[in-house]
């Protein structure tokens, strides 16, 4: 006789046999029959045994009971089981969800998510308020149901592409196979982005013991105001697949590319090509290595003399500098070299870039450039003509031959125009030039330092909306706050223009203008006066240069040149001394009656930029001067005047003006020339002549 224990082992055994090969209506099923077999107490039994609730047990006997059909093959539940879904209760789901993803609705301007990120709980959300509750997760189903998936952009949009574009490209293409046919080296060149030195976050990944990630600062755009930064400029020669990294400490400019290219041809390029006598540079359209920059050519025209070799540049069209073969032959490979692992120092940058390599064999060498290259650095036109270069007849803009002999004269270097300009600028500090001694200008200079100081690190603070900036540490202008100082006081005494002032700085007249505007609000807010000179003397700066070399030792600067025709005493109706005091007596009174007319209609504080900033005016107060009392002797008409002072007729017309209440508060009176010129040729003509004394003026004094 089996005893109850007997049969619990019995059962189970069929039972794990049998159940896992089971689908749940089959296993429900069996263990209803178990169930009846057993008797009473059986469904206790089995639903022991088996690890199952007794109410599956007791489903499985009612459906045997009830005698319940076998069902459809596939399924284990009768149809219409379960909830129903949500596109089948409402038809319109689907159609609404899609009318709020499809692209041609995104150009609707009342659509309800145009400006919204479309999430599935947003798209969730707007379907509530049209009156259909679904969730989230849902909407994610019929999106994926309907063939929507989440995506990036793609970056295949180029724009708008220059004419020319295929052109060049052929015309690139011919230039490196003519120069690789000949065994001359076409090295490709472009700046690699800065990379900030320290335990900062990198992109990408790379393989750690698991749960030990190298620990980095949370924020990369702030590691304190003097972090380190780098900035690799690459050269690529395409010949022997090799590749040369100039890491700089100090900035991106013109100088720096063609330092790094020189750096490159004494290490390596002249070993790899020793018979070369032509070299072809493959560039992008901007840059450092921009074809707008005339410091680049300037730059490469001293590198071609220094290295006897005929450079070629050839420019990639505007927006195609991908194509620049140094991006996907060097730089991508460095930039996958050092994923995922922060550039702690200029040591590490080094060894990760010279670790660099393919299965085609690249080699890549990287040294660390502790040169200085200030921005700023201008090029004249009259330099830019006096270097050999050659334009193609290929859009010559873009390709040019610079040869290493035949320029006028020698192009200077970078450290020869360092020199010239500490030169130029010990000149301008003549005191006969800034109206003051040495020591006064020393003292007014030590004086605006500890404001210019402050302004220089709340410039730093406030550029990017109050964090600080990561910077070298290393000064941004090739100007120096007492350098500042100098040509503010310059162009405030009106010695000369700001376009003199660049040419003889080699500065370019951005960098000037805002450092004279910046020392301008200085001095302002300081209450110190820098009284003008009478005249504007100097127009060109080979005449301010030669006047200085040449002037004895005089305390101040001559009245008036000798050689300015409009103020001949044929014309003034008085000497030059006599003319020169005049306009002292009338200069300062009349700028001060011009800035308070000024100031009243305006009803506040002077405004940088307007006749008191920074900018150049046409004319200068002793001009204005000087031509109304031209006007007033009547000896020419409105027009010539307008011609000779090189301004409008409204423009002269208007200072005029200005200047006539003044002559009237001073009862001052000026007597009619008494020969009237009809032409500007016919007055200079005249002056240029030897005085006869038939116009009877001489050194007549006319003025009373």
């Amino acid at each position: 006789m089996v005893t109850l224990d007997g049969l619990r082992t019995q059962l189970a055994v069929r039972l794990d046999a049998l159940l896992p090969h089971l689908n749940e209506r089959q296993r429900r099923l069996l263990l209803g029959v178990e169930a009846r077999l057993l008797g009473h107490g059986g469904i206790r039994v089995v639903a022991q045994v088996a690890g199952v609730s007794e109410t599956t047990v007791r489903r499985g006997v009612s459906e045997l009971v009830g005698g319940a059909e076998p069902m459809p093959v596939g399924r284990v539940r009768r149809v219409g089981g379960g909830r129903s879904r949500a596109e089948e209760r409402d038809p319109g789901l689907v159609p609404a969800l899609l009318g709020l993803v499809e692209p041609d609705e995104r150009g609707d301007p009342c659509f309800p998510l145009r400006w919204t990120t479309k999430s599935l709980r947003n798209l969730a959300a707007e379907l509530g308020r049209q009156g259909r509750t679904v969730s989230a997760m849902t909407v994610g189903r019929l999106l994926k149901v309907n063939g929507f998936s989440l995506q990036g952009t793609a970056k295949t949009l180029e724009g708008d592409q220059h004419p020319d574009r295929d052109a060049q490209f052929r015309y690139l293409n011919d230039q490196v196979k003519d120069h690789q046919a000949a065994g001359q080296p076409v090295i490709s060149v472009d700046a690699k982005k800065k990379e900030q030195v320290g335990l900062l976050p990198m992109a990408g990944r790379e393989w750690r013991p698991s749960g030990q990630p190298i620990r980095v600062e949370d924020h990369s755009f702030f590691a304190g105001p003097r972090v380190d930064t780098v900035i690799p400029y690459g050269i690529y020669d395409m010949t022997t697949n090799t590749g040369w990294v100039n890491v700089g400490l100090d900035h991106d400019t013109a100088a720096f590319a063609v330092a790094s290219i020189r750096a490159w041809w004494h290490a390596r390029g002249r070993l790899d090509h020793p018979q070369a006598t032509r070299l072809l540079i493959t560039a992008d359209a901007g840059g450092s290595n921009s074809y707008r920059y005339r410091l680049w050519k300037a730059e490469l025209a001293a590198f071609a003399a220094e290295a006897g070799l005929t450079v070629t540049v050839c420019h990639f069209p505007p927006g195609t500098s991908k194509w620049n073969k140094i991006e996907h032959r060097l730089f991508s490979h460095i930039t996958t070299n050092w994923r995922g692992r922060p550039l702690t120092s200029h040591e590490v940058v080094l060894n990760t870039i010279a670790a660099t390599t393919t299965r085609t064999g690249l080699r890549v060498e990287a040294v660390l450039d502790h040169g200085t290259y200030p921005t700023g650095v201008a090029v004249s036109r009259d330099q830019l003509q006096a270097l050999p270069i050659t334009p193609h007849a290929e859009h010559g803009q873009w390709n040019y031959s610079i040869a290493p002999t035949g320029a006028s004269t020698t192009p200077p270097s970078a450290d020869q125009r360092t020199a010239a300009r500490t030169q130029t600028l010990q000149m301008l500090a003549d005191p006969r030039l800034t109206g003051m001694s040495t020591a006064e200008l020393d003292a007014l200079q030590a004086r605006l330092a500890p404001a210019q100081a402050a302004r220089s690190e709340q410039h730093r603070y406030v550029l990017r909306g109050g964090r600080r900036v990561a910077t070298t540490g290393r000064s941004r202008s090739l100007l120096r706050d007492a350098d500042e100082v100098l040509l503010t006081v310059l162009y405030l005494r009106q010695v000369c223009p700001q376009k003199v002032l660049c040419d003889l700085l080699g500065i370019n007249p951005v960098t000037i203008g805002q450092a004279i505007k910046a020392t301008r609000q200085l001095i302002d807010e300081q209450k110190i006066s820098i009284t003008p000179t009478v005249v504007r003397y100097f127009t060109r700066a080979d005449d301010l240069r030669a006047w200085i070399t040449n002037t004895g030792p005089a305390t101040h600067p001559p009245t008036l040149p000798a050689r300015h025709p409009l103020t001949d005493p044929r014309l003034t109706g008085m000497n030059r001394e006599a003319l020169h005091a005049l306009l002292q007596q009338l200069i300062v009174p009349y700028a001060a009656a011009i800035e308070e007319r000024r100031h009243r209609q305006r009803a506040g504080d002077r405004r940088l930029g307007t006749r008191a900033g920074v900018f150049r005016q046409k004319i200068t107060d002793s001009d204005r001067i000087l031509a109304t009392i031209l006007y007033r002797r009547r000896v020419c008409s409105l027009n010539t005047l307008a011609e000779l002072f090189d301004v409008c007729r409204s423009t002269l017309w208007n200072a005029i003006n200005d200047v006539l209440p003044i002559l009237g508060d001073r009862r001052i009176t000026i007597a009619p020339a008494q020969h009237r010129y009809d032409t500007s040729v016919d007055l200079l003509a005249s002056v240029e002549q030897p005085s006869t004394g038939t116009h009877g003026v001489g050194n007549q004094q006319v003025v009373s």
